[in-house]
């Protein structure tokens, strides 16, 4: 959805998304920091009912786990990427949620809680740890209805805790607070005071959801980019200290020709 080529080709009209597909993999730390996302057409790709296939690498479900085996060069250093990823859920949820007035939008926490082994060659890089899987899909782009979003998820003892706020174009914001608790049981909870947290060195806005009675911290800016950021953050929610995976998306800033002029270095196509 934040490709400049599906962008181009949806202003000369209908445009059809399979002829665009990538798999964005980021991995942060000070072992290994490496960022691919290749746009392939839809001779690259194949579609079966449990497999998906793009280019080199696939997303393949078994009933049990996502396994999602990954053969990318990264970029801007053209440097192998090759791993595999499990996603294990606990349990699946079905329930979509709307995030617009006009339902143009949805989102779906699909596995809110699982548990993930990373195994990669290269780099040698090797993680075992707490997961989440959601998915957004709609009927429109996100720029045309969106503003900006604030978005995120944290592990606790007893399930996931999201928090999803959203800017709309016609004033209809939203606050979607959620907790999952390890069976999918998904409950809509009185959402968290917000707080706000210091710009990105793009000047991308942030604001988090936790608990008042401590405060909010940025332990590191992941992703800083133009229009969007990824942060982890140390926050207090529901009476636990937890680290909190955030994302901060400005679809403003994405809209804007020098943007979208700049995203290709960290988009190739093949």
């Amino acid at each position: 959805m934040f490709s400049p080529y599906y962008a181009w080709a949806r202003r000369r009209g209908p445009a059809d998304p399979e002829h665009h597909c990538a798999l964005n993999v980021a991995l942060y730390g000070e072992r290994a920091r490496r960022w691919a996302m290749t746009e392939r057409g839809r001779g690259a790709i194949a579609r079966e009912p449990a497999r998906f296939e793009i280019g080199p690498s696939s997303l393949a479900w078994n009933g049990r786990e996502l396994a999602i085996e990954i053969n990318e060069v990264s970029v801007p250093w053209p440097l192998p990427l090759r791993g595999k990823v499990r996603v294990v859920p606990t349990a699946i949820n079905q329930v979509a949620l709307t995030l617009d007035a006009e339902g143009r939008h949805r989102w779906q926490p699909i596995a809110p809680c699982c548990r993930v082994s990373v195994d990669f060659d290269h780099p040698d890089l090797h993680w075992r740890g707490d997961g989440y899987f959601d998915i957004n899909h709609g009927d429109a782009p996100l720029e045309r209805d969106f503003q900006s979003w604030q978005w995120s998820r944290a592990a606790t003892r007893t399930g996931t805790v999201i928090s999803y706020d959203t800017v709309a174009r016609d004033g209809a914001d939203a606050t979607i607070a959620l907790h999952v608790d390890p069976s999918a049981q998904l409950d809509c909870i009185a959402p968290f005071a917000a707080t706000p947290l210091r710009k990105t060195r793009w000047r991308i806005d942030r604001s988090a959801r936790a608990d008042t009675d401590a405060p909010v911290r940025v332990v590191s800016t992941l992703e800083d980019a133009p229009f969007y950021a990824r942060s982890h953050l140390a926050a207090r929610i529901l009476g636990e200290d937890v680290a909190v995976m955030h994302e901060s998306l400005s679809l403003d800033r994405f809209q804007r020709p020098i943007v979208q002029a700049m995203l290709p270095f960290r988009m190739p196509r093949w």
